[in-house]
């Protein structure tokens, strides 16, 4: 799994025997600072065919020594991996349809080579996950709840699994629930917008505010907050899906006109903890109790926008994912390894209640 924050690539190995799920190890090798700008080149932008083709195969290469190397790490033998679960880098994604050359269509894309996985692992490779839930009417995203169905549902409890990557996201699942009845959605932004601006506030020293010590500091504007909060995203109901194409470089040059960096950080990690707590008091408290949050996703280490988050919602327990026996980190690449395992059994695991599909379908293709 490589996401939004455009960090590097996650690797969790696991052990799947039915609908027992294992974690065995975890590895996440950093990109290449030049591979990081690369990517960024050709996200939501005019980008030359040969740009985004050869990062495409590059990607491909990235991924089975990342792989590799996790295997090397864990001490697990690289024959021992039956299949490989691969979501890509996400360069571009239109969810919804809008009109193009007199039609009207949607569209996403994701780079990383599959055959490139394939051939230099000697394993089948699944890919290519969003488009079949697109081709059903589906936003292609979220895509991670089917999992956390899986992982998190409970007889008498009602839980909010959140991950906080790049993009916030929610799943929400009733007590006793049946799929159809989880309902989850993309909050808003997640470290994004927190990223890149502790990224320039840093002169490029770091990529993310460590520990939240940056905002901490700065000063939280409350009128610039609940001017960003009444964007109509945030009132729109769910399925609904948030990306780069909202809060990549358009939103930031916004914002710096705004604020002095240091208090922008302070008020983006205020925005993404604000936005989590909308979208579960708008739209899950009226369906159902909530009794846990359970966090995940590089978010989790920062301690100010996990403060802030308990301040939000100050009557729900909030806990992490490895409370669980998932690391907070590699639970969106465990994510891709159950779906992969799916999709490897011919079962449907995309939930039309989180994307908005007209049915559930198998999701990706497999290159053998």
């Amino acid at each position: 799994m490589s996401g939004t924050s455009l960090d590097g690539i996650d690797v969790a190995i696991v052990d799947i025997q039915g609908r027992r799920i294992q974690p065995v190890a975890f590895h996440s090798t950093p990109y290449e600072e030049r591979v990081r700008q690369a990517i960024l080149g050709v996200s939501n932008t005019t980008a030359t065919t040969a740009e985004i083709a050869r990062l495409h195969f590059l990607l491909g290469q990235l991924y089975a020594g990342a792989v590799q190397q996790a295997c090397r790490r864990s001490r697990i033998p690289l024959n021992s991996i039956r299949l490989v679960g691969c979501h890509g880098q996400t360069i571009y994604h239109q969810g919804e349809k809008a009109p193009f050359l007199g039609r009207s269509v949607a569209a996403t894309l994701q780079i990383g080579e599959a055959g490139v996985l394939a051939e230099q692992l000697g394993v089948p490779v699944v890919s290519d996950f969003r488009t079949r839930d697109m081709a059903a009417g589906g936003r292609g995203a979220p895509l991670v709840p089917y999992v956390d169905y899986l992982l998190f549902r409970h007889p008498r409890k009602g839980r909010v699994a959140l991950n906080i990557g790049g993009i916030a996201n929610i799943t929400a699942i009733p007590p006793n629930a049946q799929p159809a009845k989880v309902i989850a959605f993309d909050t808003g932004p997640g470290n994004m917008v927190i990223d890149a601006l502790a990224t320039e506030f840093t002169r490029g020293r770091q990529h993310f505010d460590r520990n939240g010590r940056i905002a901490r500091q700065g000063r939280l504007d409350r009128r610039l907050l609940n001017r960003l909060l009444a964007h109509p995203y945030y009132r729109q109901p769910p399925p609904k899906t948030a990306g780069r194409e909202q809060y990549g470089v358009e939103f930031i040059a916004r914002l710096r006109k705004l604020l002095p960096l240091q208090d922008l950080i302070t008020t983006a990690t205020a925005l993404t903890t604000a936005a989590i707590a909308l979208g579960i008091d708008r739209f899950i408290k009226p369906r159902m109790r909530v009794d846990e949050i359970i966090a995940s996703g590089g978010g989790v280490h920062n301690r100010t926008l996990m403060a802030y988050l308990q301040a939000f919602l100050p009557n729900i327990r909030i806990t992490r994912s490895d409370e669980f026996g998932i690391d907070p980190d590699a639970k969106e690449a465990v994510a891709f390894a159950v779906l992969a395992y799916e999709t490897n059994r011919r079962r449907a695991s995309n939930l039309p209640s989180a994307t908005g599909a007209a049915h559930a379908v198998v999701l990706g293709k497999i290159t053998c």
